[in-house]
């Protein structure tokens, strides 16, 4: 039912910053108790978890990028947003948003969307 779509560019050139839109449609991102995440997977490379934000605004990043990413959202038009700035080839990789279900006894990601490939490359 809740279908997640990742919109942005393919491209971008290194020292820029990168902004990838979520948008949600089959229910709202304010509900309980859901969390709204980016996660990310290189070449060669396991899934890395990104950044988050919760259905009451509460923001989540990775150490690892803490100092360079940055969450929102827009309740208005049910979007969440990811900007990476200061991109180097190293964030090669293909974006994907999901939803993550954070109950006390049921969590686990429980939506993805189908990803989008970005290039950092001058």
């Amino acid at each position: 039912q809740v279908q997640l779509q990742e919109s942005g560019p393919g491209l971008v050139k290194p020292s820029q910053t990168l902004s990838l839109t979520c948008t949600v449609s089959g229910g709202s991102i304010t509900t309980k108790y859901y969390y709204w995440s980016w996660i990310r997977q290189s070449p060669g490379k396991g899934l890395e978890w990104m950044a988050a934000i919760g259905y009451s605004g509460s923001t989540y990043y990775s150490p690892s990028l803490k100092s360079r990413a940055s969450i929102s959202r827009d309740t208005s038009k049910n979007q969440f947003t990811v900007q990476l700035s200061s991109v180097t080839p190293e964030d090669t990789a293909v974006y994907y948003c999901a939803r993550y279900l954070g109950d006390y006894s049921d969590y686990g990601f429980v939506s993805w969307g189908q990803g989008t490939q970005v290039t950092v490359s001058s």
